[in-house]
This record gives structure tokens, sequence and C-alpha cells, in this order.
């Protein structure tokens, strides 16, 4: 139940605040989620042109992989001073650094003008994006976790989640817009700097919204409670968010990091790689599996909300657990669709593999958010979730398409998505439920929600 000290905020607030962290992450995954599909589209061409087109193709989606490689260092940096600072400043600079990045990207000269340095440029600018988004989802759920009502956690903080799909949307949106507006020759010389740039008015906006939200009560109450600590001279106050993480909350890093396997490799298997398999293999035009994506991303953001709430009803690890069984089944039968080259296949693949996809993704934020006490939850979150998608996101574009270029088949990337799913079955299925949790409340390790409740003075937050 909800600690009385932090009653949830009233409904319009509480509205407010999940508008914020929604745009805030549309925005952000919209940047990163353009990346990956002009990777797929048109970077093997602008800036690795002198390659086979498969393997242009594998390096731009090294590049994309880079982004991922730099998340674990922004889990670390955004997290150590998101559970010092508060949540809401850390949201504002991560905006900052992801648009910034997305608008210069929009403005990079290609191959052709500069040569080798243009590479170079685009992946410098992509570690600045993997940077700041890897400080971006920890807040933005704890935001939203930490302000709304505990008998609905999992709804509420499902929409931040939404911002996925919300930003995948809008990418394929305005590349599919573009490319049914422009000719080939036209989007390749110019067209495809339109949506990055486009990223610079959507920064204005967010950053607007976002100022407008207060910082988390939860937050607040713990950082007052550790400030009395430290003036009272308590010896173990306060240790630093990482320090703390791992000594009180390895398990729960590692089981976050197992949840992370299936949802994040089969999501970008789905949306990027299968880009470049249905135009490849399965003979379909561009514009028709960006459609495909398209109207999949827009029954993705639909459903999440509903798992979420689900979750609040049954638990979290039955409906993620539901998602990753699911999505491991889906894999032979997604690909046997797509490799039918119709549109009405191909959609029937994606929308399936994102419904169930949501059903991992909608619970998560909730899921991670209560395994951690409140002034080591940006971090442990943070962690738990970016770090493994070192392992998981970053290459699995690359390993897909690596493996269709050695086999000509989709069944080894069935195969790969399926032992991901395993995975996360295995770390959800080791983990407790956490749906009845107070994140007012929860202490510094899992088998403090079942001890007697500490004296005031010396509670962990």
């Amino acid at each position: 139940m909800s600690s009385p000290a932090t009653p949830p905020p009233a409904q319009n607030n509480l509205k407010r605040i999940v508008a914020a962290s929604l745009i805030g992450t549309t925005i952000e995954w919209y940047d990163f989620f353009l990346y990956g599909s002009a990777a797929a589209l048109v970077f093997n061409k602008l800036f690795f042109p002198e390659s086979e087109p498969l393997v242009g193709t594998l390096l731009s989606f090294l590049t994309y992989a880079v982004g991922f490689a730099a998340r674990p260092l922004g889990a670390l940096v955004f997290g150590h001073y998101g559970d010092r600072l508060g949540r809401k400043r850390l949201l504002v600079l991560s905006l900052l650094l992801m648009g910034g990045a997305t608008f210069a990207i929009g403005l990079l000269p290609t191959h052709a003008t500069v040569g080798a340095a243009a590479p170079v440029l685009l992946t410098v600018l992509r570690l600045v994006q993997g940077f700041a988004l890897g400080g971006e989802w920890g807040g933005a759920v704890l935001l939203v976790s930490e302000h709304g009502d505990a008998r609905r956690r999992g709804f509420w903080a499902s929409w931040p989640q939404t911002g996925a799909p919300a930003g995948q949307l809008l990418a394929t949106g305005v590349l599919s817009l573009l490319t049914a507006l422009l000719s080939d020759a036209a989007f390749g010389s110019w067209g495809w700097r339109i949506p990055f740039l486009l990223s610079g008015v959507l920064v204005v906006v967010g950053l607007w919204i976002r100022l407008s939200v207060d910082e988390s009560p939860v937050f607040r109450q713990a950082l007052a409670q550790a400030e009395a600590r430290k003036a009272a001279r308590v010896a173990d106050a306060e240790k630093m968010p990482l320090v703390a993480v791992l000594r009180h909350h390895w398990r729960d890093v590692l089981v976050a990091m197992g949840a992370r396997m299936a949802e994040n490799i089969s999501y970008y298997v789905i949306t990027a790689f299968i880009l470049v398999y249905a135009t490849t293999s399965a003979g379909v035009s561009k514009q028709t599996a960006l459609n495909a994506v398209l109207i999949g991303s827009a029954v993705h953001f639909a459903v999440i909300p509903a798992w979420g709430a689900l979750s609040d009803r049954v638990g979290r690890r039955p409906v993620y657990l539901l998602g990753a069984v699911g999505i491991g089944l889906w894999m032979f039968p997604f690909f046997a669709l797509v490799d039918t080259g119709d549109f009405g296949g191909l959609l029937l693949a994606v929308t399936v593999g994102l419904v169930l996809h949501g059903a991992m993704y909608a619970p998560q934020a909730a899921f991670f958010s209560e395994m951690f006490a409140t002034r080591m939850r940006y971090s442990g979150a943070s962690i738990g979730a970016q770090f493994a998608s070192v392992a998981a996101g970053a290459p699995a574009p690359l390993i897909a398409t690596a493996l269709l270029a050695d086999y000509d088949s989709s069944t080894p990337i069935a195969l790969y998505v399926i032992a991901a799913a395993l995975l996360t079955v295995a770390a959800v299925g080791a983990a407790k439920e956490t749906r009845h949790r107070d994140l007012a409340e929860v202490g510094p390790s899992p088998e403090a929600d079942h001890a007697p409740a500490p004296a005031p003075d010396a509670r962990a937050v």
C-alpha cells in the first residue's frame, strides 16, 4: 500500500507528470530509432559507399550498436547524480544531449564530401545519443512510479514505456512519408536529413513540458531522511549509489539484465532488422516494410498500458513471463509470414511480435522500480536495464544480419531470439513478485521487505 507520508498526487498532477515523461521519452526514442531506421535504409550508402551492400549494412549497424555501448556509462553517471540530486534535473540534461546529437547528425557531411571523417563523426554523435538514452529511461519511469498510486503503479509506469513505440511510430512515420513523397535519389541526397533536423523542434517542446513538473515526493522524502542521518552523524548514512546497489541489490541487477534479453533482442529484430530482411530476402519494398512497422508500432503503443494494468491485477512476473514465452514461440511463424512477401503476412508478423513484446516491456518499469531502494533506485534500475542492452539490443541487428549473410536463412535468427527468451524466462522465474511493495518503504535488500520495520532514524532509503 501507499505510505501515509507519500500520498498519491492529485489526478491532474499525476497526468501532467505522466505526460511530461511520455513526451520526453517519445522524443528521445524518436531520435534513437530514427538512427536505426536510417542505418537500415540509407547510411550504408552515405557513409560506407565503398563496401558491398550487405557489408555496408553491417558497418552501418555497427555504428548503431556503438550507441548501446555508451548506454551503461550514461546509466552510471545519470544514475549516480539522479540518486543524489533528483530525477528531474537529469531528465532535462538527457533530453538536451539527445536532441543536440540528433540535430547534428542531420547536418553531417557524408563520405562523398569528407571521406573517412564522415563515419567517425557519425559514430561520435551516436555515442552521445547512447549516453543520453542510458540516463533517460531510469529517470522517466521513476518519476512516474514514485509519484503514482501504488495500486495502479503498473498502469501509470507503463505510459513512459509507450514512448518507445511512439518514438518508433514518429520516426518510421516521418521516414515513410518522405520515402513516399521523394524519389530515391532525392531522399538519399537530402531528404534523409529532415527527420534529424526536426528533432530540434521536438526538443524545445519536450523541455517546456518537462521543466513544468515537480520532483518525485518519494525522492524528496528519502533525501530529507538521508540529510537528517548525515546531520546526526550516523556512520553509514550515505554511500555512493553504485556501491550500495552492488552491495545490497546485485541479485536484482542480474534479474533485470536477464529480463531484458528477450525484450531487447526481439524488439530490434522486429523493428530494425526486419527492414533489412524484408527488403533483401522477402522482396518487399522499403515503403511496404516501413508501413508494416508503422502500423505495428501503433498497436504496440495501444497495448502497453493494457499490459501494465493487467500486471497490477495479476503481478509483474506472470505478464512478463507470458511475453517471453510468447515471443519465443512466435519467431518461426514470424519469419514464415515475412517470407510470403505479402503485406498482410508481414503486418501480422510484426504486429503480433510487438504485442507479445509489450507484455514484457509494459510491466518492466514498475517491476524494476520496485526492486530497489529509493536512494539507489535510479542507479539500480538504470544499470540493470542499460548494461543488458550492450549484450542484447546493441548487437541484435548486427548478429541477425551476420547470420543472414552466413546462412541465407531465417532459422538461425529465430533460434537466436528463442535462446534469449529462455534466458529471460529463467531470470524472471527466479525473481520475487514486487507488485505489493511500497516504494517509500523498500529497504536496501530483498529480505528487508519481510523484516520488522526499523526505527525512523535508521530506515534505509
